[in-house]
């Protein structure tokens, strides 16, 4: 892998935990579940695999081949199925290839995500996705969601156990505040955090300050959904027009742009889009146009 002197902050690299070189524009496996006229975006179930499983597989073998090193899921994305997935499109992981999975939330139903943050638990579902990826270690293990009726020192100490027997390398959480943060970093390292951020939702502010003070990758879910100022007369197209992207490019362009430690973690269904997503990474934004976007989308 090189750096991209061309690239929003003059590298297209981040190195999770100081030691993981990922490519800063990666892929969630998430929309690779379900089938046509189930909900989409926030709504969807993430219930079934994908109808067209060697489809699947082509796409996430596409994203590797155009450069992809970062692949995210977790093991409640259709009950284990989308680790399954992975497995069975990348196995055996090449040095090139990061997996990233989350253990935490149970799904009685396809309308329920329900936190279980028992040490016991989460060292289980940590065994069974070690399994269905195929590996002796998860690159990065995620804490899916904290649970309310467990301490975090238990939570993220089950990980820590994990990290420390060898079975996971880097600790990460979702959808935490600074101060969740800052607990969990009592127990154990912290590499990467996934909250949901993008234009237009940007309550977890100062969780991406923190992070970049800390070296912790900071990995938005959900990176592209723009709002409406991402019409085709809004800021977000024109910039786009400026600097020869689309608006989607530079929608993700302004969160590389945004800081160097910022990973986002796109889905898509379509090697076309996936292709034009990984090229935001080509798009270079002035600090006006930056500036301009961010005044405008909030």
């Amino acid at each position: 892998m090189t750096n991209n002197t061309n690239s929003p902050t003059g590298t297209t690299i981040f190195r999770l935990g100081g030691d993981l070189p990922v490519r800063r524009v990666g892929y969630g496996t998430m929309r690779l579940a379900d089938g046509p006229g189930d909900p989409a975006g926030p709504e969807a179930r993430i219930w079934t695999a994908p109808a067209d499983r060697a489809a699947a597989v082509r796409l996430l073998r596409t994203a590797a081949e155009a450069g992809v090193t970062l692949f995210d899921t977790a093991d409640a994305y259709t009950l284990g199925a989308g680790e399954e997935l992975l497995a069975e499109a990348l196995h055996p992981y090449g040095d090139g290839v990061a997996v990233a999975t989350k253990v935490g939330v149970v799904r009685p139903s396809p309308t329920e995500w329900v936190p279980l943050g028992h040490p016991a638990y989460l060292r289980q579902q940590a065994e069974l996705s070690l399994r269905r990826l195929r590996t002796e270690r998860i690159d990065l293990l995620h804490l899916h969601r904290l649970d309310e009726n467990f301490p975090v020192a238990e939570q993220v100490g089950a990980l820590k156990r994990l990290q420390e027997e060898g079975k996971v390398r880097h600790i990460g959480l979702s959808e935490v505040t600074v101060a969740q943060l800052e607990e969990a970093e009592a127990v154990a390292p912290i590499a990467a955090v996934q909250n949901l951020y993008n234009l237009a939702a940007r309550d977890h502010e100062a969780v991406v300050e923190h992070t970049a003070g800390r070296g912790i990758a900071f990995v938005p879910f959900f990176p592209v959904a723009m709002g409406g100022h991402a019409g085709p007369d809004g800021p977000v197209a024109r910039v786009a027009r400026e600097v020869g992207a689309t608006p989607s490019q530079t929608a993700l362009a302004w969160l590389l742009h945004r800081a160097p430690h910022i990973v986002p973690i796109p889905g898509t269904s379509s090697a076309a889009h996936l292709v034009e997503n990984l090229g935001a990474l080509d798009v270079t934004l002035t600090e006006e146009q930056f500036a301009r976007i961010g005044a405008a989308a909030s």
